[in-house]
């Protein structure tokens, strides 16, 4: 009778240490997500005894992660509340949300407290990647930690509108940016020496931000929609992402709507994005000049009164919604970027383009929603993205430090 093969066995002190680290993130994440907890709130969450604990705060605690304080009013002595627990504002990672004509940059720590931003426009045409990584670099420069007050930069993520290889940050398609295979990530990582370097697809990124932080907690079967001046998707389902085998699933954008339509920067006709994206919105409005910023403004500040001939974009939004919804079953879909506006303005419009289009069954299970994260969604996905490895390690990632014996009860 054969035997099944099985794996390396670690040795009991190397099990114990694998254990003491996974705790360490688990506990980390659970502040980070959750924000400050009781030590007894940590005890219930994570099935540990007390004493469990109270030396896995005390390590966070050393490693400038988390800090402690006795809740407001109350009273030492016996049968005092259990110490608070929340994130130190020192562990922080740079990140950049790039769009076509302008790079927003921030520098993100635990909890997803926003320290400081700067946004910077782009000239056209869009720079190439060596120039663009140049001056990515360049601007996060001007945002620095202050190591005096504990602050430390522990990675750099960013965001690309394209088919991205997230292995490496390999841009293998950026239409609206004229790229086609360009190393970014390589390419900013020799610019920001000892930072791990993170990059991904926008609209992926936009879906991780709200899942974590925004209107799509709790939601297992979500897509998310970034429409700028072309249109990505990210998806969830089942709880899990949907990237596919390379990392290039969600291009939406591209999917034909129009097989006659106009011509679309991939180099195809009738895609989605030449149908709801910017061009089309600036058509619509009769503005060929201007940014999506402004376009953004105008639709805003029309108060319910639609500019132009807004109607066509948001029949072809509902439709392409419709194509997602009887494909994927998602329980909730989030327009976001500049599309945002769009639905806001003309909703029925859009869910009249979605009924016309959608199976009953899907279609009745469909949230339509917009953002919480507004236009942020996308920098906090990538600072969630960047955040990653000090979560799933914080002693690897931010040394390791000798054993602090814990005093509090």
């Amino acid at each position: 009778m054969g035997t099944t093969p099985r794996g390396p066995r670690l040795s009991s002190g190397k099990a114990q240490e694998h254990v003491r680290r996974h705790n360490l993130g688990t506990l980390l994440g659970h502040l980070h997500l959750a924000g400050p907890l009781s030590r007894a709130e940590l005890t219930s969450l994570m099935g540990l005894n007390r004493s469990t604990i109270a030396a896995l705060v005390s390590e966070l605690v050393a490693l400038g992660a988390v800090s402690e304080e006795r809740p407001a009013g109350a009273r030492s002595g016996v049968g005092r509340p259990s110490l608070v627990v929340r994130p130190a504002p020192g562990p922080q990672v740079l990140v950049a949300d790039i769009g076509v004509d302008r790079i927003a940059l921030a520098r993100v720590g635990l909890g997803g407290r926003v320290m400081a931003r700067k946004e910077a426009a782009l000239p056209e045409p869009a720079p190439s990647a060596p120039d663009l990584a140049d001056r990515l670099a360049a601007v996060a420069a001007t945002i620095p930690a202050d190591p005096g007050a504990g602050e430390r930069v522990v990675g750099f993520g960013v965001s690309i509108p394209g088919a991205i290889r997230r292995a490496d940050g390999l841009v293998r398609f950026a239409p609206n940016l004229g790229w086609v295979d360009e190393p970014f990530g390589n390419l900013l990582s020799r610019r920001v020496p000892g930072l791990p370097v993170r990059v991904a697809n926008d609209a992926d990124l936009g879906l991780l931000g709200e899942h974590r932080r925004g209107v799509a907690r709790g939601f297992d079967d979500v897509v998310f929609i970034a429409g700028e001046v072309g249109v990505g998707g990210g998806l969830i389902v089942d709880g899990r992402p949907l990237v596919g085998a390379g990392g290039y699933a969600g291009e939406v954008g591209h999917m034909r709507v129009r097989p006659k339509g106009r011509r679309c920067r991939c180099g195809g006709h009738g895609c989605w994005e030449t149908e709801i994206g910017a061009e089309a919105i600036r058509g619509a409005l009769n503005l060929p000049e201007a940014s999506s910023a402004e376009l953004a403004r105008v639709l805003r500040e029309s108060a319910g009164r639609v500019p132009g001939d807004l109607d066509r974009v948001a029949r072809y939004l509902g439709l392409g919604l419709a194509n997602i919804i009887n494909v994927v079953n998602p329980k909730l879909v989030i327009v976001g970027g500049l599309l945002r506006e769009v639905l806001a303005q003309m909703p029925d419009t859009v869910r009249d383009g979605m009924a016309a289009a959608t199976l009953t069954a899907p279609g009745e299970q469909a949230l339509l929603r917009v953002p919480e994260l507004g236009g942020d969604a996308i920098l906090f996905g990538a600072a969630e993205l960047a955040l990653q490895d000090l979560l799933d390690d914080p002693a690897g990632v931010l040394g390791a430090v000798e054993r602090v014996p814990d005093t509090g009860r």
